[in-house]
């Protein structure tokens, strides 16, 4: 098999045949010109090419990590769904404490479990506002916290 071609993209440059999801790694750190850091973490919910979540429960989740994230850091840039649905993009700024960032996403998974709705789940705060699922969101973070002591592992 002939080698990739070295792309722009990070992730298109990771051999996702080769990662265990669920787990959470740092994808990449951008310096600004007046030297803020960005970090950008892939938070992986499924095992690429082999499962993905459903676009509601990815939907609502991530108005709940999006919402609920900020109670637990104000570092927070962006927590964004990936294309493929099997997980998303979390940057944070002059934040490279990888522990906290676990400790964050375990405390806004937490607080999922315990939400009684969708944050802006209406057609004045959202663009798809009839594409939502609680309990499927509920779902994807119950799995995501069974599996907390393997966030660390990436590869197999």
């Amino acid at each position: 098999m002939s080698k990739q071609k070295k792309m722009n993209v990070e992730s298109f440059n990771l051999d996702h045949t080769k990662v265990k999801a669920p787990y959470i790694r740092l994808a990449g750190t951008t310096e600004g010109i007046n030297g803020d850091k960005i970090y950008k973490y892939d938070l992986r919910f499924s095992q690429p090419n082999k499962e993905h979540m459903d676009m509601p429960s990815i939907h609502s989740l991530e108005h709940m990590m999006a919402e609920f994230s900020r109670n637990h850091s104000d570092k927070i840039v962006d927590i964004s769904p990936m294309g493929c649905q099997t997980g998303y993009y979390l940057s944070v700024i002059n934040h490279e404490d990888y522990d906290d960032v676990l400790r964050i996403v375990e405390a806004t998974l937490k607080d999922v479990l315990e939400a009684t709705e969708v944050p802006a789940c209406n057609e004045v705060q959202c663009g798809w506002a009839a594409s939502h699922s609680l309990e499927g969101a509920k779902e994807l973070a119950r799995y995501m916290l069974s599996k907390r002591e393997e966030w660390n592992e990436v590869f197999n």
